[in-house]
């Protein structure tokens, strides 16, 4: 009996190529390509800037496992996890706060604290569609 992965790296199906049958994107099932995505960084800092929260968490765990053994970070990851899984119903924007309290960023006001206002957000939508999305009914 022939698996799946098997099938799928021996018969060359044109409807599951990320370019289309003629060479072109299908927009319609993969999505609008974006060129952004596609460029290098332009400033030899930007990907540090990006990568700050995760190498500040790397930094805080490591500097709490020399410290108070190992079960330290791993209470504290396990407090991450739960926070990020608090959130309101889907059509209404989440400020995660707890999240931000538990990593110490409520006590500093920052660049998304004052130019991020969830009314302005392009991201609202229709309640009762985004519920049903989120529940899987759709």
């Amino acid at each position: 009996m022939l698996t799946l992965s098997v099938l799928k790296d021996s018969v060359p199906v044109a409807g599951l190529c990320p370019q289309g049958q003629y060479g072109v994107q299908d927009s319609l099932r993969g999505g609008f390509s974006s060129v952004k995505n596609d460029l290098l960084p332009s400033h030899p800092l930007e990907l540090s800037e990006k990568n700050f929260n995760l190498n500040q968490d790397k930094m805080n765990f490591s500097t709490l496992r020399n410290i108070q053994g190992l079960h330290a970070p791993l209470k504290l990851q396990m407090e991450y996890r739960a926070t990020r899984q608090i959130q309101r119903l889907p059509f209404l924007p989440s400020s995660n706060l707890a999240l931000d309290t538990l990593r110490g960023g409520d006590e500093s006001i920052g660049f998304e604290d004052i130019l991020n206002d969830p009314g302005q957000s392009e991201l609202m939508g229709e309640p009762h569609v985004m519920v049903e999305y989120k529940l899987g009914l759709l």
